[in-house]
């Protein structure tokens, strides 16, 4: 019996690099790695050699056998991704790769580095995915001493505090990196704020190449009037708040009111309506913020209403997301069936289509004028598809979302809305910055204009992919910062190698 590809899949290709068969897929070599949202065993080829669950870091991947009611899909999943390259590869005239057939690519051999390739000192600004991803590869590949910073007080990024506390699968990805904290060749600083506490010109000059692993720190903005209105957040302050980031207080999140509007349908958007609806006994033993799970268990939220601009067939989350919606125990999931043309696509959806897996979910013309329906301890998310948000109404704190649609406009009364339609970087002290993209421009990692420095993760390429994009998009910055050390491209490190670290522990918050 073969393996399959769950949920929580990070995309990182751990598991490719060990399967003794090839049957995993896409490759980081394939074109399409990055774009699907998960990987995929094909049944068929895989020999049940297990060798992928060991390699999984967020414990992805079970037996098919083994499969609850609720992650049956996911086989399925993983066999009609094969079966639609067969019919692919059929209609363009190929032979199809029948079981244990798949092709082996040709052997790489990108990075050629000189006998007498001495040690670099490279820092590293950033304890997330991307920044760990760039660590690792330095650390295992070269002889390379390491520096952390992070101006926060623990490690992690957005592992540590992006990732919903529902998911604890995901973050044991943490551990994986968490290993190299204490590596003999890394030093690590945290609380320690670049721009604050040090500056740019400094850890270069302690450094021979400085790595911007910062990610996107804010989010983006709807432009609409009342956006700042009280009761009115960002997606990302919820999800700070209950991951107890220290930059959000206890009492940022008011939990009073009955219906809550996510404007956005992505996978952040997902998140916050799970954490809204689910019961928060079931989030006890989870590493949620203490003060968030007090506030939970009072909490009057009974609707939670996910507004997409565009319809089903286009929402901005996984299919895996998706489908675990529709396995949260008390929840009851509606669409609203305010425009025909929504049921309409769900209806036409194929089998691999995005707006199938809301095929058999319950849908009703919503009357907004009245309170939630949810009754007893029953929850409910309703999606709202074809519809803009265009006002935030309310005197000083808000009382409602007016939409644009095709009927017109409406207001959906609410006393919340968290608005999640994307994170965006900010500009970083002595960097050049792309105010259109939210980026460090740059090239191929290697920061335009200063000698030594690269970037790494969503500073670098804007707040797209998951976890394990990372993984390449950090491959591509070290292998430039190590061309860069080959071909005597980067400034000697002027203080000692001890240097820095003084300076660090004179000048760090903590």
């Amino acid at each position: 019996m073969a393996f399959a590809i769950t949920q929580t899949c990070c995309s990182d290709a751990t598991c490719v690099s060990v399967c003794p068969v090839n049957c995993i897929r896409p490759t980081p070599e394939e074109q399409a790695f990055g774009s699907t949202e998960m990987l995929h065993i094909d049944p068929k080829t895989c020999i049940d050699c297990g060798a992928c669950a060991d390699a999984c870091p967020v414990d992805a991947i079970f037996p098919v056998e083994s499969l609850t009611a609720g992650q049956r899909e996911y086989a399925d999943m993983n066999a009609a991704y094969f079966e639609q390259a067969e019919e692919e590869a059929e209609g363009a005239g190929a032979n199809a790769s029948g079981p244990n057939f798949h092709s082996w690519g040709e052997p790489a051999f990108d990075r050629v580095l000189p006998p007498d390739f001495g040690p670099l000192r490279v820092a590293i600004v950033g304890t997330g995915p991307a920044g760990m991803y760039a660590a690792e590869d330095l650390l295992l590949h070269t002889r390379a001493e390491v520096t952390l910073i992070d101006r926060l007080p623990a490690a992690g990024g957005l592992i540590r505090y992006g990732v919903a506390p529902d998911h604890p699968a995901t973050k044991k990805i943490g551990d994986t990196f968490a290993r190299f904290h204490t590596h003999p060749r890394v030093r690590m600083h945290l609380g320690l704020e670049v721009g604050g506490d040090v500056t740019t010109e400094e850890i270069a000059a302690h450094h021979d190449a400085v790595i911007y692993a910062v990610g996107a720190a804010t989010d983006r903005r709807l432009g609409i009037p009342g956006e700042d209105r009280t009761g009115s957040l960002s997606a990302t302050t919820f999800v700070a708040w209950y991951n107890a980031h220290p930059d959000v207080a206890p009492d940022a999140v008011d939990l009073s009111s009955e219906r809550v509007v996510v404007i956005g349908n992505g996978n952040v958007a997902l998140d916050v309506a799970r954490i809204l609806v689910t019961d928060p006994e079931a989030l006890a033993d989870t590493g949620i913020a203490r003060h968030a799970l007090a506030k939970l268990r009072h909490s009057k939220v009974r609707e939670v209403v996910l507004l997409g601009r565009r319809g089903p067939d286009d929402a901005a989350c996984t299919r895996p997301e998706l489908l675990a919606l529709k396995h949260l125990p008390e929840v009851d999931l509606v669409v609203d069936a305010h425009d025909p043309r929504i049921g309409a696509v769900i209806d036409a959806a194929g089998p691999k289509d995005k707006a199938a897996v809301l095929r058999g979910v319950a849908r009703e013309t919503v009357d907004w004028s009245a309170p939630p329906s949810a009754t007893g301890r029953r929850r409910r998310i309703v999606f709202r598809f074809l519809s803009t948000p265009v006002e935030v109404c309310g005197d000083a704190h808000m009382r409602a979302v007016r939409v644009a649609g095709g009927a017109g406009e409406l207001e959906i009364p609410a006393g919340m809305a968290l608005r999640a339609i994307g994170y965006r970087g900010v500009p970083q002290p002595g960097l050049p910055y792309d105010e259109a993209t939210g980026t460090v421009p740059h090239e191929r990692g290697r920061v335009i204009g200063r000698a030594g420095t690269y970037v790494v993760g969503w500073i670098k390429r804007g707040p797209s992919g998951g976890i394990g994009a990372n993984r390449v998009c950090a491959a591509e910055t070290v292998g430039t910062l190590l061309a860069d050390a080959v071909s005597g491209a980067l400034p000697a490190p002027t203080p000692g190698p001890k240097a820095f670290h003084r300076l660090a522990r004179r000048r760090s918050r903590r």
